[in-house]
Parts: structure tokens; C-alpha cells; sequence
């Protein structure tokens, strides 16, 4: 390859967003949406755990027989697993509501990251084309920084 040569490669662009009263209310909307969605999900584990226990039972001529009570508590704890996950994942939108009420206005939050392309040639900062971020205000894109 020449000096001339470049190459294009994909890097991560972390995205930083400023604090405003309607990204305040939007952040929060998304997580009010995620937990009820957790409460959903939560009431139907637990409808369908059920409907699963009453089939094997009614399925069985002797609900009292081992196997069938081996059955019972294999979906019964397949359900508790998954309900200690959804619960464990609500804690958390929990947590970050929690936390996106205590933010201050104008203060820079990181929002996520997104990815791109850049083109890099021999003698370019690696390091310089892989650091870099774009801050938004409103969902409007105030400064692309190369740090």
C-alpha cells in the first residue's frame, strides 16, 4: 500500500445530549412506557404460568402424582426465573426514572452511541479518528467534537 492509500473503517460515535425540559419529559415518557410494559409482561408470565399448571393437572388423572407435581414445579420455577429477570429489569427503569429526575437543566448526559465510517490514511492520529461524539439539544446536533 502507498501513503496515499486510505481505508475506511466503522467506529462508535458516542452521543451526548443536553438537558432540557422536553428531553427531561420524552426520557421520561420512554421509561413510564418501559415499566408499564414490565407490568404487562409481568401479569401475563404469570396468566400463562398458570394456564400451563391448570393443563398439566387437568391433563393428568391424578394430579397428586409425582411426575405430574415434578411438572407443576418445573414451570413453576421457570416462571420465577422469569419473573425475577422482568422484575429485575423494571428496578432498573426504576433507577434511571429516579435518576432523570434529579438531572439539572443544561446539563450533558450521555444519551448512547451510534455508529459511523471514516476514512484513514497512513500518518492519521488512530486514536483522534476514533473519539468522537456529537452533542444534541432538542434533537438538534449543536457540536460534532474530534477529541
Amino acid at each position: 500500500m502507498s501513503e496515499e492509500t486510505t481505508i475506511s473503517i466503522k467506529r462508535s460515535i458516542n452521543i451526548r445530549a443536553v438537558v432540557t425540559p422536553a428531553w427531561k419529559e420524552e426520557a421520561e415518557k420512554e421509561l413510564s412506557s418501559a415499566i408499564a410494559n414490565a407490568d404487562t409482561q409481568l401479569g401475563q408470565l404469570e396468566q400463562e404460568g398458570q394456564q400451563v399448571v391448570d393443563g398439566i393437572r387437568s391433563q393428568s388423572s391424578n394430579p397428586l402424582d409425582p411426575r405430574v407435581q415434578e411438572q407443576v414445579s418445573q414451570v413453576q420455577q421457570q416462571v420465577a426465573g422469569k419473573r425475577a429477570e422482568i422484575e429485575e429489569q423494571k428496578r432498573n427503569l426504576l433507577q434511571q426514572q429516579s435518576q432523570i429526575r434529579e438531572l439539572e437543566m443544561d446539563q450533558i448526559v450521555e444519551q448512547g452511541q451510534m455508529e459511523s465510517f471514516c476514512d484513514i490514511k497512513v500518518g492519521d492520529n488512530l486514536i483522534e479518528k476514533m473519539q468522537v461524539s456529537v452533542l444534541v439539544k432538542d434533537g438538534i446536533i449543536k457540536s460534532i467534537d474530534q477529541n
